[in-house]
């Protein structure tokens, strides 16, 4: 077999991605008003939580901790954060913009001119380094006002509110920064509505209309995103982003075909085909009946309609951390764990310590499939591998398995722009350690920076480079060249 040389294009945006409520700390200061994340309670039970009917965007915490809440304090060490991030020789740095420092409630009618500062400086702060800025403009931190007094995204007042954010931030910093996604990981709420729409048992997360229905909501907030950015600057482009997750059919039955056609349809590809081919598919008939309800009894407008079709998203992004698999014949009932979804467990792959399936193949394919389908540009924004890492005694962090997922990852990131895939950039997750979506644990380590705290916010806050770090520093470097004959044992 033909040895591959990886040779990645000259431009390509090799970086690192975080969230604002994962890492930033300093939930209530400097008029920041509280967001959905901040009620979101740390450990495995979250989910468990907040599925409650009797949980109601309430922070109890006499009963409950809030890793959020402290994040890394990235908010008042951003410069060391960022210095390490250029030294590391990032190109790009994806970062979300907390809605609630800007409108602190949502649906204010001027914005909280603090958080338009800290942002500035945050830009300024990347600029200073060469570092393109990648702003999301909501990553599971709307204000939390707009899920307790107007019911999540289910409500059509939110697109104002948010197209009046979108136009505050793009006419704030569109003339420095040039890449902008909307909704982080929009499709996840198949599963869980709660941090990206809003929703929850207790206003109406568990029927799946409503799911929906915030969906178109977040296609026209998505589409007037686009317009604004577009009539501000040309140079702006404006992405979705999708949690994808290669999914295979057990096995050749044709019930299994058919069923991993179809998931692939409903959850890979739905948000994906209205936001980038700018008019729902097809299959929408087959996949509301599904759910018990017809597109009439949504509300939808023949302008959302056009507004949608008009401006559709310029590039893709995606999240990509496992793939699944399909089994609707009972032949198998062995479940794994994954990015806020789980399924069937794949004999053929290994697993991280929370029972993800580790498959880089399967980035490899999902890379060629969406340009396949879309020809659209394609920005890898998240991939990563959560571990529970060991200072040694010596101080250092020898995450040897962490250098092999990357490795792996790029490599088949690598192989499809050779398969003639349009691969823009690469920005694995928790560059640097902070607090999981999922779990909202500190333990689950994704960095390739080292931060000393743990799941109850004890700790030093000390930045330490793992050997990852150099590791990747070297990937950059040669733009990724040293893939071709990078030793198992860096």
């Amino acid at each position: 077999m033909k040895k591959s040389n990886y040779e990645f294009p000259k431009e390509f945006m090799w970086g690192g991605a975080t969230a604002a409520n994962q890492l930033e700390g300093g939930f209530n200061q400097d008029g920041r008003g509280l967001s959905i994340a901040d009620a979101l309670p740390g450990g495995k039970q979250r989910f468990e939580v907040v599925q409650s009917p009797d949980f109601k965007w309430q922070i109890d915490e006499q009963k409950y901790n809030y890793p959020n809440h402290l994040g890394i304090d990235h908010y008042h060490n951003y410069r060391e954060d960022i210095a390490l991030f250029a030294e590391m020789g990032f190109r790009s740095y994806r970062f979300s913009i907390a809605w609630s420092r800007i409108y602190p409630r949502g649906d204010e009618k001027e914005p909280n001119q603090s958080g338009l500062k800290f942002y500035g400086a945050i830009i300024e702060e990347c600029l200073k380094y060469k570092i393109e800025p990648v702003i999301t403009l909501s990553h599971y931190e709307m204000p939390l006002t707009l899920a307790k007094d107007y019911g999540g995204w289910k409500n059509r007042q939110l697109i104002g509110f948010f197209e009046r954010y979108a136009k505050t931030v793009i006419e704030s910093f569109g003339d420095k920064v040039h890449y902008f996604l909307t909704f982080n990981e929009i499709n996840s709420a198949m599963q869980h509505p709660v941090m990206g729409q809003g929703l929850v048992p207790s206003n109406g997360g568990n029927d799946k209309q409503n799911v929906f229905q915030a969906w178109h909501n977040q296609f026209v907030a998505s589409a007037k995103a686009v317009e604004i950015a577009h009539h501000f600057n040309s140079k702006i482009k404006v992405g979705c982003m999708l949690l994808y997750a290669t999914s295979y059919a057990y096995n050749s039955d044709p019930r299994n075909q058919l069923a991993n056609l179809q998931n692939n349809q409903d959850f890979n590809y739905f948000c994906g085909d209205v936001q980038i081919r700018g008019q729902y598919p097809a299959y929408t008939k087959r996949l509301f009946s599904k759910y018990g309800f017809e597109m009439s009894d949504l509300e939808i407008t023949e302008p959302d309609l056009q507004q949608i079709k008009n401006y559709p998203v310029d590039f893709i992004s995606i999240s990509y951390y496992m793939s699944t698999v399909v089994e609707v014949t009972g032949i198998s009932n062995e479940q794994v764990a994954g990015n806020l979804m789980g399924g069937v467990r794949n004999p053929f792959l290994k697993v991280n310590d929370w029972d993800w399936q580790i498959d880089p193949t399967g980035l490899r394919i999902a890379l060629d499939e969406l340009y396949d389908r879309y020809q659209k540009p394609i920005f890898v924004v998240e991939n990563g591998l959560g571990a529970k890492d060991k200072v040694e005694d010596n101080g250092k962090i020898y995450d040897d398995y962490r250098i092999d997922y990357l490795r792996s990852h790029i490599k088949a990131i690598g192989d499809a722009i050779s398969d003639g895939a349009d691969i823009i950039g690469y920005t694995p997750w928790g560059c640097i350690d902070l607090v999981s979506a999922s779990t909202g644990q500190m333990s689950k380590r994704y960095g390739m920076i080292y931060v000393d705290l743990d799941d109850q916010g004890n700790g030093t806050m000390k930045r330490t480079k793992k050997k990852s770090f150099e590791w990747y520093k070297r990937v950059i470097d040669t733009n990724g060249r040293m893939l071709s004959s990078d030793n198992l044992k860096y």
